[in-house]
């Protein structure tokens, strides 16, 4: 169940990226600009990525 909501998160992260040009996990780690990265937007990024994998092993009946 985390694993989707912070996969959720992620989605609505790309959709605020999509319709307002909005990166929210830039701003959340550090107040970043667009595209900007540090080590916590990358450790961010990489969370959202692997609970995104995860829920769609979770979709599939894998895991």
């Amino acid at each position: 169940m985390v694993a989707v909501i912070v996969a959720a998160v992620g989605a609505i992260n790309w959709g605020l990226v999509g319709l307002l040009n909005i990166d929210l996990v830039a701003l959340i780690s550090g107040g970043l600009k667009f595209g900007e990265t540090n080590i916590v937007s990358r450790i961010l990024y990489i969370i959202v990525a692997l609970a995104g994998i995860w829920a769609i092993l979770a979709a599939l009946e894998v895991v």
